[in-house]
């Protein structure tokens, strides 16, 4: 699975992270590279740093933001979409 390595990186110092709360933090593999105040922040070091190879952005935070997409969809719209 991509980035999985990385989300065991975060998940397993997420105690330690918590002291960055709000901030992005740049994983590569078992790494904790660095922390930055914004995303593109923390995307352009982990580009300059890594190129193409596997890396992870994410917000620091003590729970999981859960989003809810909801669609007004009847299957009978769908029979002619392509």
């Amino acid at each position: 699975m991509a980035l999985e390595q990385e989300l065991n990186t975060y998940k397993t110092n997420l105690p330690t992270l918590l002291k960055h709360e709000g901030k992005f933090v740049l994983v590569h593999g078992e790494d904790i590279v660095d922390f930055f105040s914004t995303y593109e922040d923390a995307i352009k070091a982990g580009y300059q740093q890594f190129k193409l190879d596997p890396f992870l952005v994410k917000r620091i935070a003590v729970t999981e933001p859960v989003f809810f997409i909801s669609r007004s969809v009847v299957i009978g719209d769908l029979a002619g979409v392509k």
